[in-house]
């Protein structure tokens, strides 16, 4: 693995490769196995577990992880920092809320924050803040996120935030993706539903096999399973899934489904703790095609890494040079 960029010499890195804080998924073990194998893995902090939280840190142990939070719900369990930087982490990813809150008291504990965006403007608000690194997430990502495609959302930040480093997430699972990004003038790629179905992914085995025979023509974007699941997201950010029954009975009626939310929680959480699928959401992107099989956290980072130093070494014969 030979790319080095402002990403991989800010953070002491292998490789250009991030692993998304997927809540519930990235636990330990998967950022570890990350860290371990030259990226940089994040331990996904979710809607605020302190029990998981400190659990997950302690199996990542001394590899050299990040912590990851959905901003608006650390506002409501602002102690979870404190939780996360005890362990000195190598970063801090923020996404989904107002950033400045916290960037202080990062930056006092001289850890590196990363701000996750999905418009020009909230990038710039984002490096105003006190973010190092900027994430510019495209609507192709899995999971929660906005409207912009990753293709016209990067270099567009990259131009609004001048020497501040920027990455490139959504619809990024080889190395394809990532030579692409590298292009645009990201300086690496975070990347979720790529490893979605690694074998550390804390993903039921059951979601790991629908991601693997999956196609990114089934993904959909809504607020369904935040409604069953009683999570009030603020707008303007939805959630790409894998279609499946309950998406489709209850889409276009989510105030139905909200009104008697209490009565289908205890159902849906059944089901996603059994390997439900038809009930369930699997939480993966439009690059879900490109995963192909489940296998180790490190194997995934350097075909991805490989794949993108072959594509940009010998870009030129491409091009008929």
């Amino acid at each position: 693995m030979a790319i080095q960029t402002e990403l991989t010499r800010r953070l002491d890195l292998r490789a250009p490769i991030i692993s998304a804080p997927m809540a519930g998924v990235s636990g330990g073990a998967l950022a570890a196995a990350v860290s371990r194998a030259g990226g940089l893995g994040f331990i996904g902090g979710g809607y605020g577990d302190r029990e998981w939280l400190s659990r997950e840190l302690a199996i990542a142990g001394d590899a050299g992880v990040g912590v990851g939070f959905i901003t608006w719900a650390l506002a409501k369990n602002p102690d979870l920092l404190s939780v996360a930087l005890d362990r000195r982490p190598r970063a801090i990813f923020l996404s989904f809320g107002d950033l400045g809150p916290f960037a202080r008291k990062v930056a006092g504990a001289g850890v590196p924050l990363i701000g996750q965006v999905q418009t020009v403007a909230d990038a710039r608000a984002a490096v105003n803040e006190g973010v190092r690194i900027v994430v510019a997430q495209g609507t192709e990502a899995g999971g929660h996120g906005g409207a912009r495609a990753t293709m016209a959302l990067v270099p567009a930040v990259v131009d609004a935030v001048g020497d501040v480093p920027v990455v490139a997430a959504g619809g990024i699972a080889d190395g394809r993706g990532l030579a692409a990004a590298l292009m645009l003038g990201a300086t690496g790629a975070v990347c979720g539903t790529a490893f979605f179905a690694s074998e550390e992914s804390l993903a039921h085995p059951a979601a790991k096999q629908a991601a693997v025979a999956a196609s990114g023509d089934q993904t959909v974007r809504g607020t369904i399973f935040d409604v069953v699941r009683s999570l009030d997201w603020p707008k303007p950010w939805t959630i790409r899934t894998l279609e499946n029954a309950f998406f489709h009975r209850w889409t276009g009626q989510p105030e139905l489904l909200a009104q008697d939310a209490e009565r289908h929680r205890p159902a849906y959480l059944a089901a996603q703790a059994a390997g439900d699928t038809d009930t369930a959401a699997v939480i993966v992107g439009k690059a879900v095609d490109l995963v192909r099989g489940v296998d180790s956290a490190a194997a995934i980072l350097v075909r991805i890494a490989e794949g993108a130093e072959i594509r940009l070494r010998f870009a030129h014969r491409s091009l008929g040079r």
